[in-house]
């Protein structure tokens, strides 16, 4: 009796786009002419050295709702699905802006509809939504009334070395912890421990920051599915947002990430969060079919 032959991933020999946004590395795939669905596998196998590693593997599929350019998936490194990638719609957006030549796109998630505009710079922005601040929204596992600051630590009770976190959604769980300098912490230690913490029952994005001014944050970030990246752009819209609760910023800012700089609204007339940066190409290839020979069907 013949044993069936593993089914061939649907990237196999298909073409893909490496940018980043901000420094988050980004990998586009178009998969509006073969809808067939990406396994964690598959993501898995696409973020090993020999394919195109990433922090966010962005799928474009058919439309699902009408009036809209694309449904997206968004894949973590880790082949986990995430909600939001603020800085991976911008570079899906300037794909399809480059070869549709339209400057205002309508993208569905599975968090809901984003909107994003090309401006006359080349930058790109991206409404991200209005944020969420309830716990169970969030979702936190217990039930905290004010989540500008809720009880979480690492280290000693007495003397603990991070504490008091801001948690917010941007159809993904972040936790926001104040420092005064973001560099002076082994986030590569901590962000594993805390990203998994039982409170986050979803696991969250971590994110160090430092208000520099009322206009200008400097923060690092360990994202969920990924670890640690040199932009997180819903951790740093969440950031923004977490502050500007905390009337330590007003409600636009700069936001310094390592990889470079988004300008963050919070836009008063109906709370979405706004969030403008750049889209870089990097380079463009075939997925080698190599890749998936030993992914599972």
């Amino acid at each position: 009796m013949s044993v069936p032959s593993p089914a061939i991933s649907p990237l196999a020999n298909h073409a893909f786009v490496k940018m980043n946004g901000a420094g988050n590395e980004i990998v586009v795939v178009d998969m509006r002419n073969d809808a067939r669905p990406i396994s964690a596998a598959d993501a898995r196998a696409v973020a090993a050295p020999a394919g195109a590693p990433y922090d966010q593997l962005m799928a474009l599929y058919p439309p699902r709702t009408p009036g809209t350019d694309a449904f997206i998936r968004i894949y973590n490194n880790d082949g986990s699905e995430a909600g939001a990638c603020g800085n991976g719609m911008r570079c899906v957006a300037s794909r399809v802006a480059g070869a549709t030549g339209k400057s205002s796109l309508l993208f569905e998630t599975k968090s809901g509809l984003l909107s994003c505009v090309r401006n006359a710079d080349g930058s790109f922005t991206v409404d991200m939504g209005a944020p969420r601040f309830k716990w169970n929204e969030i979702p936190l596992a217990e039930e905290f009334r004010d989540t500008r600051a809720i009880e979480l630590q690492i280290g000693p009770i007495d003397k603990p070395v991070l504490h008091s976190p801001s948690v917010v959604s941007m159809g993904n769980p972040h936790a926001i912890f104040w420092v005064d300098d973001v560099d002076a912490y082994d986030l590569h230690r901590f962000g594993p421990l805390l990203e998994n913490h039982p409170i986050f029952p979803d696991r969250a994005n971590i994110t160090l920051a430092h208000i520099v001014s009322r206009d200008h944050i400097v923060i690092r970030t360990w994202e969920r599915g990924a670890g640690l990246t040199r932009a997180c752009g819903s951790a740093a819209c969440a950031t923004a947002v977490a502050a500007a609760r905390l009337k330590r910023t007003g409600r636009k800012v700069r936001v310094t990430l390592p990889g470079g700089e988004l300008v963050i609204e919070w836009r008063e007339r109906d709370d979405h969060v706004l969030m403008t940066g750049p889209a870089e190409f990097e380079f463009e290839g075939t997925f080698d079919p190599a890749l998936f020979e030993k992914v599972a069907p």
